[in-house]
């Protein structure tokens, strides 16, 4: 099956692009808590290759930033499992490495879904005073970038606070590795693709 999947790299920023029409894997062949049976439809990256890339992710940024002073703003809830593991290697690599890069992390909250669907009402929790930002290199760790609505009003926020630099990690509607669907999904390791009677079970 794995060869039925298509990857497109676009060299050392360029990340992975997975099709829109690759099927994902079967469920049958991974592990999942049994009370999700019949709300997803497939697995769509498995945990192993999100931590593999996790790795190279941390080993680019080291690359980029190594030495310099970085302060990694994590977008809440989904994005914080993504950024617990990215900065769990950048630690590690930092431990083993000629290069150091010292690093304070903070958090802030969105707010622009219902259900599977991207809203123009977003809200900024804990984003009041980034002045904290102001002349530091931010790394922004989002889990998703969707329509780009979201994180454009988030980077014109961040702007307004005058930081030396801005570099943003991102990661169908998909669930799993921290990502929800009305709060629910967050347990999965995996990133699936919800089933249309997973959507109705958890609709709001």
């Amino acid at each position: 099956m794995a060869d039925d999947l298509t990857i497109q790299t676009g060299g050392k920023d360029g990340g992975i692009v997975i099709n829109d029409d690759w099927p994902g894997y079967s469920l049958e062949l991974f592990n999942y808590p049994k009370h999700y049976s019949g709300d997803l439809e497939c697995v769509y990256i498995p945990h192993g290759v999100i931590m593999d890339r996790t790795e190279r992710l941390a080993r680019n940024i080291m690359g980029d930033l190594g030495d310099h002073d970085i302060v990694v703003l994590c977008v809440l809830k989904a994005g914080y499992q993504f950024c617990a593991d990215l900065v769990e290697r950048i630690k590690a690599l930092s431990r083993n490495s000629d290069h150091t890069l010292p690093m304070s992390v903070n958090f802030i909250r969105l707010k622009s879904y219902v259900n599977d669907q991207s809203t123009e009402d977003l809200h900024i929790v804990g984003a009041e005073d980034l002045s904290f930002l102001t002349g530091k290199n931010v790394l922004i760790v989002e889990a998703i970038v969707d329509t780009g609505k979201t994180m454009k009003t988030l980077l014109k926020h961040v702007e307004a606070f005058r930081p030396k630099m801005i570099k943003v990690i991102p990661n169908r509607f998909v669930v799993g590795y921290a990502l929800d669907y009305n709060e629910y999904f967050r347990d999965l390791n995996h990133i699936c693709v919800i089933s249309e009677s997973g959507k109705l079970k958890y609709k709001v």
